[in-house]
């Protein structure tokens, strides 16, 4: 926590707000003075280029909402007018979509190292808890807004997942007729799809704001798992930490301006550059890149109600995650095995990308006519680890596993390192 707040009005103005609205103490005490922990890294970076990301998404998609024509019919044509009719519409059109992905990479990293540094142990467990919401409502979002273009891939795409509420007992069935609007993806669907993709980024702008607070409230964690005993062991944010976040969103914008303006379409499909054709189906029906993972669990089950089941499962155990973890040691620096076992679940994290984006059929190697390994059993068995690392293998290295020695304060390794 920051402790008692250190803002000082200098005018008379300021004082005059101050005592009405202290907007600008509220500010001070958050963003300039706050207490940071003094061996933060870049992986603490994360959470400005998020909001950056954020911001980015809200603005370009207000202006793209006024050139967007919410219709089966127009839609597909609108937005090829705002490529090329509209001024600087392809840059905002480009920002948008590769804007999408760019937040997408942002908070997989930031989730990785939340992961890594045991950020989601007590009394972080709300902090964590609101992540995994915003990242729910970011996958909403980044489904609703590729289906809006209603080419090829957001029409069938949308048939696809809508559908899967329809595997729900009781429930499945009212919700799918809801999305859609009627009885199939139409006109209806495309008019719901917009008004939810244009409401949901103000819910994540809110959400955020508690994520925020709660930081504010439970303090930062940082790569030791140590929290800050004494004023030694912390800096304040301003200029410490927003010096290393504006260089870290600099290097980000880097990444972000090449795909926008050397390689906008790599992160995309070209079939959604086809208009949607309810008669045609592509051969191989697959979701943004982001969702990849998900959607291979899905596919990895033959039966449609248990396949959605162990998808949206897979997601709901990041939010057991902070009970699930009993060892009392926070940062993976000090648990060699645990730290193994991370590192494979990354690799199987990118494996169930891989099986995601290939034809379940098809075959990763082949011995013979017909015998060999298929991505639908390598997702099977990726899955298998996905869950055994959350539910057996998390507690069970907190009850067996030796850890190694862990400093008693922040700024001891910090100085040994600098006197070294």
């Amino acid at each position: 926590m920051s402790g008692p707040s250190t803002y000082q009005p200098k005018t008379g103005i300021t004082r005059w707000l101050d005592t009405r609205l202290p907007i600008l103490r509220l500010g001070y005490d958050s963003f300039v003075d706050y207490p940071t922990p003094r061996n933060l890294n870049y992986w603490w970076t994360f959470g400005a280029i998020l909001s950056f990301c954020l911001g980015m998404q809200i603005v370009t998609g207000i202006v793209l909402a006024m050139h967007y024509v919410p219709h089966v019919d127009h839609a597909y044509a609108s937005v090829e007018r705002i490529m090329r009719d509209v001024n600087y519409g392809w840059l905002i059109r480009y920002l948008h979509s590769n804007g999408a992905s760019m937040f997408f990479i942002a908070v997989y990293i930031h989730m990785l190292r939340g992961l890594y540094y045991g950020s989601y142990k007590a009394p972080r467990e709300v902090l964590w808890i609101l992540g995994c919401v915003i990242y729910l409502l970011m996958m909403a979002t980044g489904f609703l807004g590729y289906v809006l273009p209603w080419g090829q891939m957001s029409f069938h795409g949308a048939v696809v997942i809508t559908n899967l509420f329809g595997a729900l007992p009781l429930v499945g069935e009212p919700i799918t007729t809801w999305l859609w609007g009627g009885f199939a993806v139409d006109n209806p669907t495309l008019n719901r799809f917009f008004s939810l993709h244009y409401l949901l980024p103000f819910m994540i702008a809110g959400v955020v704001i508690l994520h925020i607070w709660a930081l504010h409230i439970s303090g930062q964690n940082n790569p030791i798992g140590v929290d800050p005993k004494s004023k030694a062991d912390t800096v304040p944010f301003t200029p410490y930490a927003t010096v290393k976040d504006g260089f870290a969103v600099t290097l980000f914008l880097i990444l972000f301006g090449y795909f926008v303006f050397y390689n906008p379409n790599a992160l995309g499909h070209p079939d959604n550059y086809i208009p949607a054709n309810p008669l045609v189906t592509p051969t191989h029906i697959v979701p943004e890149w982001y969702y990849l993972p998900f959607y291979a669990i899905l596919r990895a089950i033959p039966d449609k109600l248990t396949g959605v089941l162990a998808m949206f499962a897979s997601i709901g155990v990041l939010f057991i995650l902070p009970w699930l973890d009993s060892s009392k040691v926070k940062s993976l620096r000090f648990r060699p095995t645990a730290r193994w076992f991370f590192i494979l679940f990354v690799i199987d994290a990118f494996v169930l990308g891989f099986c995601g984006a290939n034809s379940p059929d098809a075959f990763v190697f082949q011995v013979g006519d017909g015998i060999g390994l298929n991505w639908v059993w390598l997702s099977r068995i990726a899955m298998a680890y996905w869950f055994i690392y959350f539910i057996i293998i998390i507690p069970a290295l907190g009850l067996f596993e030796k850890t190694l020695p862990v400093p008693d304060t922040i700024s001891s390794p910090v100085l040994k390192k600098e006197e070294a």
